[in-house]
């Protein structure tokens, strides 16, 4: 029986709210975990699953899985945290963001790539946090950026909005505290010389990247 029965009888032109996306993401999630689908299928459904716009768009997403239970259906993907403490860390390429995405960066070096990230929602929110360390990341081009962010003694350089209205783009809302260390949130290469490739290897450091 799929998780979606109650509306494929009724209007599947109706806008899908949030709860409905977090539905279909946790029956996503349970048949990632119990073998049904690959990793690649969960995260092509899941990025369609919180980029559709009505009802009907999220039913073919489920029509060939089991409903979730009750314990995964209640999940999601609230909150995801990644951390460099006195290393360096480098997260990009496809991988699953939460809502509340804490960024850490303590005496060590983070940069993480949100540009082919699936982002669970309209908008999330990234809490930055450098302690005598460098964090960067790199947001999808077309995103809106809200900064409340803080610094104390250290440098943070967030990227303004994109040029043009776009209706679907992701709202990201960046919150946390630079303490004698460096923030940087851009929207492409240019702005940092993005030291990071799946195909490529790392370039040794310039002048720009150690100041």
């Amino acid at each position: 029986m799929s998780s979606l029965q109650p509306f494929e009888s009724g209007d599947t032109a109706q806008r899908a709210s949030d709860q409905d996306r977090d539905r279909v993401a946790a029956v996503l999630g349970e048949a990632l975990a119990t073998g049904r689908l690959t990793s690649v299928e969960h995260a092509d459904r899941l990025e369609a699953a919180y980029s559709a716009v009505t009802v009907g768009d999220l039913v073919p997403l489920t029509k060939d899985l089991p409903s979730a239970t009750q314990q995964s259906a209640s999940g999601g993907a609230e909150r995801q945290s990644v951390a460099a403490v006195f290393s360096k860390v480098v997260r990009g390429g496809r991988w699953i963001a939460g809502r509340h995405t804490r960024l850490q960066s303590t005496f060590g070096a983070l940069i993480v790539d949100l540009s082919d990230a699936v982002l669970p929602g309209r908008e999330i929110t990234l809490e930055l946090n450098s302690t005598f360390g460098k964090l960067i990341v790199r947001v999808p081009a077309n995103a809106r950026i809200i900064d409340e962010g803080r610094a104390v003694f250290a440098k943070r350089h967030i990227s303004g909005d994109a040029q043009g209205e776009d209706s679907n783009a992701p709202v990201i809302r960046v919150t946390g505290r630079a303490a004698f260390g460096k923030i940087v949130v851009s929207r492409g290469a240019a702005d940092w010389h993005w030291p990071w490739r799946a195909d490529q290897p790392l370039p040794p450091p310039t002048m720009r990247d150690t100041t």
